[in-house]
């Protein structure tokens, strides 16, 4: 049986921070805890854990060791994790008897309800929709805005906006976000559409076909203007610079951006698709400070 653990160079990096208004007399000082004293978090917010990439983080484990350790608090006569839980199942399966890990006084479970969904969503290494369950956890756990969730997570409104948009998309959408059959950026297109029964077609077609984020955009904007699909000769083909300032747009707004160069000016064109995505929009443009 495995027991010995490499930490790897620039640990002092890998340390968690500790907020300014936490007491960091807390953290306690790196320790090797015996694996089979730890309990996982019962709020541990992610929910899948792909065979593929367990079985990478074991053979870099086996390779290099451990290189970040996990976070556990004291928990009776043994410890519960608070974040790691990859790392930790890992080690279980390679029959590691020990792991690096901080010990942390958390006092309540409201606490280790939002360390655990903090750190993971700071990884970003969750799913889409475990990031957006994660931030509409934070809001209905503790009653805060969106705004101060994405104060609390680093990020800022309208990136916890969009997120949170995604559980309005139907469950079969959802689902092949966690399935990574589709990305971010075509849940976000097919969600411009007000009609469910739409979304999941498109969704379903995107999927099927194999189509760019811009692909679906296109459909998406087709279906909402009851136009049939154009084609575009490569004349009218946009200067790849003005192609990487739509594609930034589309990214932070959530929806079609097009941008039309004419001489030393040109125009941008912003497309909404419902009066729920006109007021979104709007807040969007509303929180923009100087």
């Amino acid at each position: 049986m495995k027991s010995k653990q490499r930490l790897g160079r620039g640990l002092d990096a890998l340390i968690p921070q500790v907020p300014d208004n936490e007491d960091k007399s807390r953290l306690e000082s790196l320790s090797q805890i015996e694996v089979s004293r730890i309990s996982v978090n019962p709020m541990q917010p992610r929910m899948e854990f792909d065979a593929a990439r367990m079985a990478e983080l074991k053979q870099s484990i086996e390779q290099n060791g451990i290189i970040q350790p996990i976070t556990i608090r004291e928990k009776g006569q043994g410890f519960e994790l608070i974040s790691g839980e990859r790392r930790l199942r890992a080690v279980m399966e390679l029959g590691y008897e020990r792991i690096p890990a901080y010990i942390m006084a958390v006092d309540s479970e409201d606490r280790l309800l939002e360390l655990a969904l903090i750190e993971n969503i700071q990884r970003e290494d969750l799913n889409p929709i475990e990031v957006s369950r994660a931030y509409q956890r934070l809001q209905q756990e503790y009653g805060l805005t969106q705004e101060e969730v994405a104060k609390k997570v680093g990020k800022d409104r309208a990136t916890v906006s969009n997120f949170i948009r995604l559980l309005k998309l139907p469950a079969v959408i959802q689902d092949a976000l966690l399935r990574e059959e589709l990305s971010m950026g075509h849940a976000k297109a097919v969600g411009a559409l007000s009609s469910p029964g739409q979304q999941i077609r498109l969704a379903r077609k995107c999927i099927q076909q194999g189509w760019s984020v811009r692909k679906l955009e296109d459909e998406v904007r087709r279906l909402a203007e009851g136009r049939p699909a154009q084609k575009f000769s490569k004349k009218e083909a946009k200067h790849p610079g003005v192609a990487a300032l739509e594609d930034r747009l589309r990214t932070k707004l959530g929806t079609q951006v097009r941008i039309f160069p004419s001489g030393k000016g040109g125009r941008i064109e912003i497309a909404y698709f419902s009066a729920e995505d006109l007021e979104r929009l709007t807040d969007m443009m509303e929180s923009i400070k100087d």
